[in-house]
């Protein structure tokens, strides 16, 4: 991976405030570095998880501790009008419920809860090379190889075995919350997590009660919200603790979650400020797609969408060390950019219309 390119590539992602293109990088560096270039390192190798910890391995280095929470969670960015592929197909929005034709990607970040600096430690787009037959419509969709929660774990993994990251705790959605998941953080990593359950899954309030099957839906408990209870989950091998979350949506309607913990001794106060740091990977998303323009590049090829998509990481990677550097968030980071933009092109007006004596 020519290094210099892509820092050079990822601050035009940050700088730019339409499509990104190769041809527009190398006009708006006059030419010195030529389209050809950029579309070589675009195309000439598959950049993934690998080399984007090479690059924030330094920093996580210099802040990782047991306190540190690794979020996991995907996003789909909506390309309607991009002919579709293995990569740009149809994909199941859950907080929609909808299909949505775009790009899945599946990431984890890394939160260090005292600098509160977020680092992107992998991603994954979701590739669906699979052409089956829905039993239901009988209609040809595409398919992947790997679930997303084969995903998470395979990504998991490569945290704790491989790059040897420090934290304790992983949050994530409720459609991650499976038993296979659970059983997999708890035993095999022996990590802990935080997750919302949905309000049909089965719990005893203790272990003789599970023993007799004596089992209830969650949501058919009188529970007391924000007191945690000790509780058994139907197919988990051993005891979480729960706590029913109520608060107030922004049509201020009253929702309702039901968080479990691996950790028996947290309080119900750890619990949820654990889980509150799940809304961390929101603003990375929305940054990826508002500030660095994950779904603005016009390439059609697999490998060069991926390799933007890679950049956009690095490129959000960057505006993270900027904002603990200046306190100003990425949104307020582009704005005085766009700001020295426009001051730019009045300037270059001016210039003009004295040039061509313009009155």
């Amino acid at each position: 991976m020519d290094k210099h390119i892509l820092d050079i590539y990822s601050d035009y992602l940050i700088s730019s405030f339409s499509f990104v293109t190769a041809t527009g990088l190398s006009e708006a560096l006059d030419g010195s570095l030529s389209h050809d270039k950029v579309t070589r390192f675009l195309s000439a190798d598959d950049y993934d998880s690998k080399q984007l910890w090479q690059l924030v391995k330094p920093t996580i280095r210099q802040v990782e501790s047991e306190k540190g929470v690794i979020i996991f969670d995907d996003v789909i960015s909506a390309k309607p009008h991009t002919d579709e592929s293995e990569l740009i197909c149809s994909h199941w929005d859950h907080a929609n419920g909808r299909y949505v034709k775009g790009m899945n990607i599946v990431s984890c970040l890394y939160h260090d809860p005292k600098t509160k600096i977020n680092i992107p430690t992998a991603f994954e787009p979701i590739i669906k090379p699979n052409l089956v037959t829905d039993p239901k419509t009988g209609k040809i969709k595409r398919k992947s190889d790997l679930t997303k929660n084969e995903r998470l774990r395979r990504m998991l993994d490569i945290c704790v075995y491989q790059n040897h990251i420090q934290f304790s705790f992983i949050v994530a959605d409720v459609w991650y919350a499976s038993k296979d998941n659970m059983i997999h953080i708890k035993q095999k990593l022996n990590k802990n997590f935080v997750m919302p359950i949905k309000t049909n899954r089965l719990i005893a309030f203790s272990k003789e009660e599970k023993l007799q099957g004596n089992w209830q839906q969650v949501q058919s408990t009188d529970l007391e919200a924000g007191k945690a209870y000790p509780v058994w989950v139907k197919e988990l091998p051993f005891p979480v603790l729960l706590v029913k979350q109520v608060f107030v949506n922004e049509n201020d309607s009253e929702g309702i979650l039901y968080l479990v913990c691996s950790d028996t001794n947290q309080s119900s106060e750890s619990m949820l400020n654990l889980y509150s740091k799940r809304w961390n990977i929101e603003p990375q998303y929305k940054s990826l797609k508002s500030n660095l323009g994950m779904t603005k590049s016009p390439t059609q090829a697999t490998r060069t969408q991926q390799n933007h998509v890679f950049a956009c990481f690095f490129a959000y990677f960057k505006l993270e060390k900027l904002r603990l550097k200046t306190n100003l968030n990425h949104f307020a980071l582009k704005s005085k950019l766009y700001l020295k933009a426009v001051q730019a092109s009045m300037n270059e007006l001016q210039l003009f219309k004295e040039q061509y004596a313009f009155t």
